[in-house]
């Protein structure tokens, strides 16, 4: 029975880093969103603001593999949970647990909370952009601010 417990701590253990990973992933997309929006700011190049949606894309798709490697964590935890004492044999594979598109890396970034959060900043970015700035310009975010040059030297 101890092994039993052993193992099914190492399992916890690492469910709940893969939670502590997707919750930072969701702060770092706020605020690198926010920061390219503050860096936009000070240069007025409010159209550039599409480049906001890299850093949504690319957490979008680290916290849905977060949270599939989560999802198969929790089914491997339960199948643990179930087996005999003897057959513990400390195993940490989940691609057995792998199945259909619900519980892939793809279904599994598209679930309802996932969707709903990096969508809800996907529309925020699009509507500030659309509202605020003009005609897409990415090349507008590496154009440095012109400043005057002093002949004092």
């Amino acid at each position: 029975m101890e092994s039993k417990l052993k193992h099914l701590e190492l399992i916890q253990g690492v469910i709940n880093r893969l939670a502590a990973d997707s919750f930072r992933m969701k702060g770092w997309t706020v605020v690198l969103v926010a920061a390219v929006f503050v860096l936009l700011a000070r240069q007025n190049a409010f159209d550039a603001g599409y480049i906001a949606l890299l850093p949504i894309a690319a957490f979008w798709g680290l916290d849905g593999y977060f949270l599939w490697q989560q999802r198969l964590f929790r089914a491997h935890y339960d199948n643990v949970r179930t087996q005999p004492a003897e057959n513990i044999d400390f195993s940490m594979d989940v691609r057995t647990y792998k199945g259909p598109l619900r519980q892939s890396w793809l279904g599994t970034s598209f679930s309802g909370t996932l969707a709903l959060f990096y969508g809800a900043l996907l529309v925020f970015v699009l509507v500030a952009v659309s509202v605020v700035g003009g005609e897409p310009d990415p090349a507008a975010v590496l154009r440095a601010p012109q400043a005057s040059i002093s002949g004092n030297g």
